[in-house]
């Protein structure tokens, strides 16, 4: 009969009422034997926010509310344009409570944007560029040293800090005090080495607030834009204060060499890699196989740890960190004797660590160059060799750097069998060892 029906409306005719059946009651629903009954509602989420309304609101007369007044929350101004237009089913999460912390962060990093760059975006790249008195196209090489992205003719993107610091680096090329080549060097090692440091400075304290106060990676995030404003002045303090140590522990290196007296291949004044120093690498062994049987936090934990104990011994003993990669590490040192000790205390502080697998290490002197913080040359290829020719827990060495070693009492060389080494032809590597007091003390 139902289909009949709907045929015959859909051609026009009238529908014949049907005649009236009482109505039979309907029992409800048994729940079936073991099964838990659900709630006929579920408990929202609560809103810990203060609502403010503006005077002229209907909210303030106990009436109806006006949904084209403008609110603030949590001294956030809000609207009903900011609820997404599609509420969805009531089961979920209320959308008002997703835009209400929508809001906060986007008020939080509008403010807190203003702070980090000095104000309002006001100019346009055209007039840093003719304030500062350079072409656009010299203030583009400046800004892309800086890692800044790239802006169009009509992007209000700056301020006048920015002016003010791109004046500062033009004002040492004007005074000769810097050449342009180095000006744009020295600012590029500006520009990465605070973009890794920002990148990295975050997720630290975003990983730390999931493992130690049980947040969620949003809520982390979130919570990260609220604690920023008080971390501003100490970390900026902190920056300062560890870059100029560390130019005056550099200052202290540039002589370290000559009072030394140490060993270079060579004539010094041709030689086509201007500095001589140790290279040393440290790997972990197995680390492929291990990452693969872990989750991700438990090795990102195993990475930092390898990261962390390795930068303070090469700290300790007075080298510098070039840069890790996964599971290795390599360092620089002024003196072969100082990456010899390095290398020993490495191999011994990372095979006694039960949290972390065995190590290989290796230590070679020679000449390199050094650029972007990174350095180059055979010497790092061939201290890059000679670790993956270790043993786990061995020390691995040249003939060159041992014949440098050789006669100091705090390391033992041990000669092995010569072995074909890609890009080097056969070599003779060394086992390096501990001989009396040859490694650093760590507190």
């Amino acid at each position: 009969m139902s289909e009949n029906r709907e045929h015959d409306e859909a051609r026009g005719h009238p529908r014949t009422p049907e005649p009236a059946m009482a109505a039979t009651p309907v029992e409800p629903e048994s729940p079936r034997e073991g099964a838990e009954s659900e709630p006929a509602t579920r408990e929202l989420p609560a809103i810990d926010v203060e609502l403010k309304f503006p005077d002229h609101s209907r909210y303030a007369a106990g009436t109806a509310p006006d949904f084209d007044d403008s609110y603030k929350i949590a001294d956030v101004p809000f609207s009903a344009h900011d609820l997404p237009t599609d509420p969805g089913p009531i089961t979920r999460a209320l959308p008002l409570v997703e835009a209400i912390k929508r809001q906060q962060v986007k008020a939080s990093t509008k403010n807190l944007e203003s702070r980090l760059i000095g104000g309002e975006r006001t100019m346009k790249r055209r007039d840093v560029a003719a304030q500062a008195g350079i072409s656009l196209h010299s203030a583009r090489k400046l800004w892309r040293a800086l890692g800044f992205p790239n802006h169009g003719d009509e992007d209000v993107a700056f301020t006048q800090k920015d002016l003010d610091a791109l004046l500062t680096i033009i004002d040492n090329v004007r005074s000769e005090r810097l050449t342009e080549e180095a000006a744009i060097s020295v600012t590029r090692s500006i520009g990465q080495m605070t973009d890794r440091m920002v990148v990295w400075q975050i997720e630290a304290l975003v990983e730390d607030m999931i493992q130690n106060q049980g947040m969620s990676d949003p809520e982390a995030r979130r919570t990260m834009v609220e604690l920023l404003p008080d971390l501003i002045a100490p970390l900026e303090e902190l920056l300062v204060y560890s870059w100029r140590r560390n130019l005056n522990a550099a200052v202290h290196r540039l002589g370290a060499r000559s009072q030394a007296g140490a060993v270079s291949t060579g004539d010094d004044d041709d030689a086509p890699l201007p500095l001589a120093r140790a290279v040393g690498f440290a790997d972990l062994v197995s680390y492929t196989s291990l990452s693969r049987r872990m989750n991700e936090r438990t090795l990102a934990q195993l990475v930092q740890r390898f990261e962390n104990k390795s930068a303070e011994i090469i700290s300790v003993g007075g080298g510098r960190l070039v840069k890790t990669i996964g599971d290795e590490v390599l360092f620089i040192a002024e003196t072969p004797q100082a990456g010899a000790q390095i290398a020993l205390t490495l191999a011994q502080e990372l095979n006694a660590d039960d949290a972390l697998p065995e190590a290989r290490v290796s230590v070679v002197w020679g000449r390199v160059l050094s650029r972007l913080g990174d350095i180059y040359g055979p010497t790092v290829n061939l201290a890059a060799r000679l670790t993956s020719l270790a043993e786990p827990g061995q020390i691995l060495t040249d003939a060159l750097t041992a014949a440098t070693l050789k006669g100091d009492v705090r390391f033992i060389l041990s000669e092995l069998e010569s072995t074909p080494v890609r890009g080097f032809g056969d070599i003779t590597p060394f086992d390096l060892a501990h001989g009396e007091g040859g490694s650093l003390i760590i507190d």
